[in-house]
């Protein structure tokens, strides 16, 4: 993971900075903002390599950014990039079709060599991530791939799943690309290239809905009633496809549970080690507190208030 900011930079400097080094060397852009404004201007991002892709995460004051024809001369980049707004939204023109907007928790693909304009809709500035798959490492090749100009996605449906595969894309280990193929597929199946139906959609597809049940599970820890009825219900898949997805991870359905509500309640101890024992058990969906001690025991070799007793040092 590879971190930068501003404040790396002499205050005097910081736009010219940013608009020479990083948006123009790094990202193939150009940026410009009012001189008057430039004193205030800061900006950072983060880079985390991910197989062939590169998953970056920006936030930055007000300016105002172009993908221009010389630009794509100059750096041309042959990726398919998705987008997550995550701030105030942002407004993109300048390319084939009509201009959009696109608000917070929002997604958008195009391809890396079309233009664009692009501007922030809020005072706050940029906040996004950025999802880069250079187009030869994808497994399907498809000439139509470099003709997507920036377009938010349309299909509900299609949102969620990528919601979490992106939230995902953060934990996942360096050299591992499996969750951005995913998201790639994802951003293909909305753009109408890749069939849902096909090899690779299908994968895709068991990816992101594992991930998003993951989630769900996370959501509604506290619920002791949670079952994988109620859990496929939210995905909107049947029980059997529900078990079908845990099947091809490490965990099952049950395993997963348990495993996420022994890891809280772990947390919860050390977060609030004057907290009763009790209360986090309640907290974390054990149906008992002697359901709780049998489940804790079993998995660690001890009662919980023993591990709590340990303090800090022996965990």
């Amino acid at each position: 993971m590879y971190r930068w900011c501003t404040d790396e930079v002499e205050p005097h400097d910081r736009f010219d900075f940013w608009r020479e080094v990083r948006a123009k060397g790094l990202f193939g852009v150009t940026v410009e903002l009012e001189r008057e404004r430039r004193a205030d201007f800061f900006g950072e991002f983060s880079l985390c390599q991910l197989g062939g892709a590169g998953l970056v995460e920006l936030k930055a004051s007000h300016y105002t950014v172009e993908r221009s024809m010389t630009d794509i001369a100059d750096a041309p980049g042959d990726s398919l990039c998705v987008y997550q707004q995550l701030g105030s939204g942002a407004w993109f023109g300048g390319m084939r079709g009509s201009d959009f907007t696109i608000a917070n928790g929002s997604f958008a693909t195009s391809h890396t060599d079309q233009p664009y304009r692009a501007a922030p809709l809020g005072a706050g500035g940029f906040h996004l991530r950025i999802l880069k798959i250079p187009v030869s490492g994808l497994s399907t090749q498809d000439k139509r791939m470099r003709e997507l100009a920036p377009r938010t996605f349309v299909d509900p449906s299609l949102a969620p799943l990528l919601d979490a595969c992106f939230a995902d894309l953060g934990t996942v280990a360096a050299g591992d690309d499996g969750a951005a193929d995913a998201v790639a597929h994802l951003a293909l199946i909305e753009r109408g290239i890749l069939r849902p139906g096909s090899r690779l959609g299908q994968a895709a597809l068991r990816t992101a809905r594992l991930s998003l049940a993951r989630r769900l599970i996370a959501r509604h820890l506290q619920n002791p009633d949670m079952a994988p009825a109620m859990v496929a219900d939210l995905l909107g898949v049947s029980v059997r496809h529900l078990h079908m997805l845990f099947e091809t991870a490490a965990k099952s359905f049950s395993q997963t549970v348990t495993d996420e509500r022994l890891n809280r309640s772990r947390r919860l101890m050390r977060e609030a080690p004057d907290r009763l024992i009790a209360d986090i058990a309640t907290a974390c969906g054990f149906d008992s507190l002697a359901t709780y001690y049998r489940v804790f025991n079993t998995a660690y070799g001890m009662a919980p208030g023993d591990f709590r007793a340990q303090g800090p040092e022996g965990r």
